[in-house]
């Protein structure tokens, strides 16, 4: 709970009481010889455009409560002698924005992040008229941060629909909506403009392990915990992307405000295709485990592995059977110096050169094996 302080700045007030009600809300009794204050009809004419952008929206936008196991969320069982979870309960752990984009006979289906929806034993949908229902995960997809969940269609009344992220300007205006703390703040709504259509950014997952580059929508409006999720909407109250997180400091503890980061549209659109069609994400695989070669010592490098200095890549730590790599050669503590024509300096740069390419495209992968470069041809074939 929030509490919220109403606070006098700048010397005070001589004209009036402040009297507080039973319900804590403020009331202002004016003392003024001249009479009561005259209030006046407001001069703004019609619905201002972002009003009406948000009231075009508003109702497919949702909130996304993940409920999980209370084991789940303590550790104070991990090391219990007994396996039994006779006394296991649920509660929230969390609770994140969504948005309605589709109907399709008795189904209605929801976009949201994946991290918004992890770990979760059950899902429930807060609608925007207040009634809760129950959700199914239909797909997600970590590197890309998004998920797809399914309600019955007789609760939704309105859609959102989608628009071309890759016209978007710096310095159009956009609306942020979702549940910003959790569904005590739902459908909430924050205005700014696009700083940047196009931001290429680190990605991280929820492990703090790296996902490579992202290219996503930078945007000054408010984006905060809960809003995952929501929308980021246009003044035609079209969705042009998906929030997903906010910057909140830089590597040197600097702290910053007013940027928050969205999923483009257009990335969104066809990644809820496949999750909705397939569950998963169909993307090449080359079916090994690795290392960043700078977590190995100078020293396994030059004895073990017999490296020439100043070498980079990742080392092959184990081979799937029945995999890309198996079948082009690939072997255990090789090490990967460059996919296709581009030269791999850690485990995140290999996984987005690998990620250019499609399953079924041959590929050449460069490699050391006892202190000698090769040059492999990789079949690449589909993976998680």
């Amino acid at each position: 709970m929030v509490g919220l302080v109403a606070g006098l700045v700048g010397g005070g007030i001589s004209a009036g009481t402040v009297t507080y009600l039973a319900n804590n809300q403020p009331t202002i009794q004016s003392s003024s010889k001249r009479g009561d204050v005259k209030v006046e009809d407001s001069k703004v004419k019609g619905e201002a455009t972002a009003t009406q952008a948000f009231n075009k929206v508003s109702g497919a936008v949702v909130s996304v409560i993940n409920i999980q196991d209370t084991n789940t969320l303590s550790n104070s069982r991990l090391f219990s002698d007994s396996d039994d979870d006779s006394d296991s309960k649920s509660a929230t752990a969390s609770e994140g924005s969504g948005v309605i984009y589709k109907k399709s006979g008795n189904d209605a289906y929801i976009v949201t992040n994946n991290h918004v929806v992890s770990d979760a034993k059950e899902l429930q949908i807060l609608m925007s008229d207040g009634t809760k229902v129950k959700a199914s995960l239909v797909g997600t997809d970590e590197m890309t941060d998004l998920a797809v969940l399914k309600i019955d269609a007789k609760h939704v009344k309105d859609v959102a629909s989608f628009a071309d992220s890759s016209k978007l300007q710096p310095g159009e205006s956009a609306l942020a909506i979702g549940s910003p703390l959790g569904s005590e703040y739902a459908t909430s709504v924050t205005e700014g403009i696009i700083s940047a259509p196009q931001r290429e950014i680190d990605a991280q997952n929820e492990k703090g392990q790296s996902l490579g580059k992202a290219t996503v929508i930078q945007t000054d409006a408010a984006i905060n915990p809960g809003n995952s999720g929501g929308p980021l909407v246009n003044l035609a109250g079209q969705v042009v992307g998906i929030n997903s997180m906010k910057l909140a400091g830089s590597s040197d503890g600097t702290a910053v405000e007013g940027m928050g980061f969205a999923i483009p549209a257009n990335t969104v659109t066809k990644i809820i295709s496949e999750l909705e069609s397939k569950g998963h994400v169909k993307r090449p695989s080359l079916g090994v485990s690795l290392v960043d070669l700078s977590a190995i010592s100078s020293s396994d490098q030059q004895d073990k592995l017999k490296l020439p200095n100043n070498a980079s890549g990742v080392v092959v730590m184990k081979v799937a059977n029945g995999s890309a790599a198996k079948a082009a050669g690939i072997k255990q503590y090789d090490v990967i110096t460059k996919l296709g024509k581009t030269d791999v300096k850690d485990t995140s740069s290999l996984r987005e050169a690998l990620y250019q390419q499609q399953v079924g495209d041959k590929v050449d992968v460069t490699y050391y094996r006892d202190g000698k470069e090769a040059t492999t041809t990789v079949h690449l074939t589909e993976g998680e």
